[in-house]
């Protein structure tokens, strides 16, 4: 029905479009503290978050290589061109039902979820690279919260103890002037890591049209979907702002510094493995550790219950939608 290059470009149209989902959904989580707390407008932020998501993302490939190619394995799929187009409208789909209802799940795993259901579709479980899922994605799906809780409620206890005996106003005061670097270090780590993923997946698009040979990153495709993923935040993320900077619990600067500093260590030491860990997950978490050290039921953990729902359901959820999409897809260019 369509020529390859028409299907290709189609493709890379619709990834993009994920990636502005994905920065409605999570790069609002890189700036929410930060707006939350009114350390700067929300204006300065998105810029701020645009420019270092870009930088972010130039930093490194480790976690695009690993969605081009260690979730399933790119010889089995070379002649599956629609793959990757199910795969994508299974994450967007998801994005867009949590989007609606403020629910900050994970852009990560949506996307990773409609890769898996997909390729089960169209070729069956010796598509994936069951190795690569267990370690790449389902080990740093329950760590990475684990972690970001852990630290946060660590670091917040130290900084209670070092600043036991300065007046409040004044550790705020300070915090406030520090939270602008660890909002920067946030947003830097989050292109080190979210942004990577659809390059992963178009880089993985064109090996699979034979326009490349090698899961080796085009500099066009990590500025377009740095770009677009910066759009997402300026447009629609300010629900999951809301949600991230004052449902769970309400946020001082000292609490913003906290948490983005927590999450931004546990996302680049994700970066560093290549794991494609979900910031919405990591920060959520550090958010709940630094609350818990205030005392328990400053935490909305009702919060929390819903939360924990959306990331159970978003593998198996995408999945499921990346499985039909592929067989009605393929339906529509065969």
């Amino acid at each position: 029905m369509f020529d390859i290059p028409l299907l290709l470009v189609l493709i890379v149209l619709v990834a993009l479009v994920f990636d502005f989902t994905n920065g409605a959904h999570d790069c609002a989580n890189a700036i929410a503290s930060v707006v939350s707390t009114k350390v700067v407008t929300p204006r300065f932020a998105v810029i701020a978050a645009a420019i270092l998501n870009l930088a972010g993302a130039l930093l490194g490939t480790e976690v695009a290589r690993t969605l081009g190619s260690g979730i399933v394995l790119p010889h089995v799929v070379e002649s599956s061109q629609v793959l990757v187009l199910a795969a994508l409208v299974a994450a967007i789909v998801w994005n867009a039902i949590t989007w609606y209802f403020g629910i900050p799940s994970s852009s990560s795993h949506a996307l990773i979820g409609g890769l898996i259901g997909a390729a089960l579709a169209d070729t069956g479980f010796e598509a994936l690279n069951v190795q690569g899922i267990v370690n790449k994605v389902l080990i740093p799906l329950v760590a990475a919260p684990f972690a970001g809780f852990v630290t946060g409620f660590l670091c917040m206890w130290g900084i209670y103890w070092i600043f036991s005996k300065v007046h409040r106003r004044k550790v705020n005061a300070l915090f406030r002037r520090l939270q602008l670097c660890s909002a920067a270090f946030m947003a830097t780590s989050h292109g080190l890591n979210d942004a990577q993923k659809t390059m992963g997946i178009v880089t993985l698009a064109l090996l699979i049209f034979g326009q490349t040979h090698s899961i080796d990153i085009p500099l066009w495709v990590k500025l377009s979907c740095a770009g677009s993923m910066a759009l997402g935040t300026a447009l629609g993320g300010w629900k999951i702002v809301q949600t991230m900077g004052s449902r769970i619990f309400k946020l001082e600067p000292v609490h913003g510094f906290t948490a983005e500093s927590s999450a931004t260590l546990v996302i680049a030491g994700a970066s560093a493995l290549g794991c494609p860990v979900s910031t919405t997950h990591t920060i959520s978490a550090c958010i709940f550790g630094v609350g818990s050290t205030k005392r328990l039921t400053a935490v909305r953990w009702n919060v929390a219950q819903n939360l924990v729902t959306a990331w159970v359901l978003t593998l198996p959820a995408a999945g499921s939608v990346g499985f039909v999409s592929c067989w009605v897809l393929q339906g529509i260019f065969h």
